[in-house]
């Protein structure tokens, strides 16, 4: 049976894990396998499985019963391996590296920020604020104007909109990530034009999470920003 892994810690890190329950129907027991000065906390696979909402949330529970107690690399939701001497030797292997990772989450969440737009609030402000967009507007309003006119308008908008968002969105970033010591900045989405994860200092999560609702008052109504954690520290391991 294939081993299913949960988190790495550091062999002297606590392992408080009476009561969590692993992936699975039924849950599986954890177990450790312990290789040098590694510990990777694992339980048996169970066949066929899936991002159900259950073994989901088991495994965030298993992740964040860990970190209560110091830094942990999370694994994300899924890992296998062949079984457990193939985690020993990758912990044997990378030893090094697990452990550098380690010293350098000592302390620190993570947070995960989207931050949306309006639509119309941004159209409005590119028509206001560009003469030339405001320019061909008016000579293809009510259908009238030529054909690449109204391409050309429909062009200048959308260069407009995404050179705003591309804009606004480097703001936000500068003016969050001197509370963060890493930034790992995503592809924004149709929805959204930021997508960006802090690495915080867990004394500092509350002067963080203020300076977000700092920016978000300043934007107004028109915004909308949704700010997630703290979270184990999946996008920096």
């Amino acid at each position: 049976m294939s081993t299913y892994v949960y988190g790495i810690t550091a062999a002297g890190h606590p392992l408080r894990l009476d009561g969590v329950l692993g992936v699975g129907e039924p849950a599986a027991p954890l177990r450790t396998v312990r290789s040098g000065t590694l510990i990777a906390v694992v339980s048996d696979a169970p066949p066929g499985l899936r991002a159900k909402r259950r073994d989901v949330q088991a495994h965030q529970g298993v992740v964040e019963a860990l970190m209560l107690d110091g830094a942990t690399l999370p694994m994300r939701f899924g890992l296998l391996a062949p079984g457990d001497a193939e985690v020993a030797s990758a912990l044997d292997a990378e030893g090094e590296n697990y452990l550098a990772r380690l010293e350098d989450l000592e302390g620190h969440v993570e947070y995960h920020l989207k931050v949306s737009r309006e639509e119309d609030d941004l159209l409005r402000e590119v028509i206001e604020e560009s003469e030339p967009i405001r320019e061909l507007r008016e000579r293809t309003r009510d259908g009238a104007g030529t054909h690449e006119e109204r391409l050309e308008l429909g062009e200048l908008v959308s260069a407009e909109v995404t050179a705003r968002q591309d804009a606004e969105a480097q703001r936000l970033v500068e003016a969050l990530s001197s509370r963060a010591k890493r930034v790992s900045v995503g592809e924004p989405t149709a929805s959204s034009l930021l997508s960006v994860s802090f690495l915080v200092p867990s004394p500092d999560m509350e002067g963080f999470v203020a300076a977000v609702q700092e920016q978000a008052d300043r934007r107004g109504d028109a915004y909308g920003f949704t700010l997630t954690g703290p979270l184990p520290p999946y996008s920096f391991v």
